[in-house]
């Protein structure tokens, strides 16, 4: 899933470490999550979307599969 995570975050002059340490995860999962290769969990996307002052689907850009 594709998202703003990376754009959010640098727009807040915020490092990964920062980001990481506010939301209590890993380092290596925000780098996973900025890569789009793992999806949060509701509760990190609900964090992340308070965090960022947006909405999840703001946040988060959903594709459907064929």
């Amino acid at each position: 899933m594709e998202n703003l995570v990376r754009d959010k975050r640098m727009a807040l002059g915020m490092t990964q470490d920062e980001l990481s340490e506010m939301l209590n995860v890993s380092r290596q999962t925000i780098i996973s999550l900025e890569k789009g290769r793992y999806n949060p969990s509701i509760t990190l996307a609900f964090k992340l979307s308070k965090l960022f002052n947006c909405t999840i689907e703001d946040l988060f850009i959903y594709e459907e599969e064929d």
